[in-house]
């Protein structure tokens, strides 16, 4: 059965593109979610992607605190079309119509395969576009905040294992927990670079790995130990932050692991719902990817909906730290893991108000 409030489907008028949009909720505010250019075989491959990928908006929100819902826009691009800069073009701004036939429901940002100079594309057909660059009077990239949020999250669940540590940096108000601690990080993608950054100066004990070997540039400019990608999921560590695709976390890889937590960016890090209680018997403590990589947003919203400036919007990000902390501390008390904790208080938010 369909859950979500509105799916629209389009033939593109200027590029003959099917676009998308799925809204899957709105209990909580107006629908938010990044706009997906991706090539798929079928149209039907993109409709699929973009409800699952509304579904993960409507949790992400709900689990950051934040006063949206959920929502998603896919250009199903076929394989073999030609997109160049005209066509691409055209492609966007029939986004920007469907967006605006919605009537402020859903507001669009960017997402895999779109920019904030996108935006601006499709900004001039409708005005529920964010992330715009700042010189458009976007808040911009939203990479950095993405990671920041990681940062505080794993700040916390670093607290939450070992206690207040916080001996090298005693007066880091988001990374002390980090300090001399074994972290690795898989992915040195956009948000995976700054957050490698981050942990290196916060005095991580950084290991790095990515599938471009040209990125061993960063691990020698961090100090970092590059690692080879197929054992770096399976290194000694105290945290493995996947930072790279979804999906690595797989039944088969449970048993292997050595890290006693994972916090990573990486959407949709679980191949299966069951991993999350696999590693929770196993005592590895997953932060569930959608609150660890709610920093984006979290700035995104508190920016272009609230209207804060850089600094007050900041501190919202790092309000995922407490937000980890608060989880932790619950799902200890109920003897669950954090991703079934999350979800009861997730439903519990977007369950009917009674009349």
């Amino acid at each position: 059965m369909l859950e979500h409030d509105q799916v629209v489907l389009r033939r593109g008028e200027r590029s003959g593109i099917p676009v998308i949009v799925a809204i899957h909720s709105t209990r909580l505010g107006p629908a938010i979610g990044g706009c997906r250019l991706w090539r798929y075989p079928d149209w039907r491959d993109g409709l699929a992607d973009a409800l699952r990928l509304a579904e993960g908006m409507t949790i992400k929100n709900a689990a950051a605190g934040l006063p949206c819902g959920g929502g998603k826009t896919v250009l199903a691009v076929p394989p073999d079309l030609p997109l160049g800069r005209s066509a691409r073009a055209d492609l966007l701004a029939d986004a920007g119509d469907l967006v605006e036939s919605l009537g402020g429901r859903y507001i669009v940002g960017p997402d895999v395969g779109t920019s904030p100079d996108d935006m601006i594309t499709i900004g001039e057909r409708t005005g529920n576009v964010w992330c715009r660059p700042e010189s458009y009077g976007g808040s911009g990239d939203s990479s950095p905040h993405t990671a920041a949020g990681v940062l505080a999250a794993l700040d916390a669940t670093l607290r939450h294992l070992y206690g207040p540590l916080n001996v090298a940096f005693p007066d880091a108000e988001q990374g002390g927990g980090v300090a001399g601690r074994r972290i690795t990080v898989v992915g040195l993608g956009h948000v995976g670079s700054h957050l490698a950054r981050s942990l290196a100066g916060a005095g991580a004990e950084l290991t790095v790995t990515d599938v471009d070997p040209g990125r061993r540039m960063v691990a020698a400019e961090l100090g970092a130990r590059w690692a080879d990608p197929v054992d770096a999921l399976t290194a000694e560590a105290d945290v493995l932050v996947p930072a790279a695709l979804g999906g690595q976390l797989t039944t088969d890889l449970v048993p292997r692991l050595r890290c006693r937590a994972i916090v990573g960016p990486a959407n949709n890090q679980l191949a299966a719902e069951q991993v999350a209680e696999l590693l929770h018997r196993r005592g590895i403590t997953w932060v569930p990817d959608y609150l660890a990589s709610a920093g984006g947003v979290a700035y995104t919203v508190a920016r272009e909906l609230h209207g804060m400036l850089p600094p007050d919007a900041e501190r919202q990000v790092t309000q995922i730290g407490a937000r980890t902390a608060t989880l932790l501390d619950a799902a200890a008390r109920d003897a669950v893991s954090p991703h079934k904790a999350a979800l009861q208080t997730i439903a519990n938010l977007l369950a009917p108000t009674p009349a």
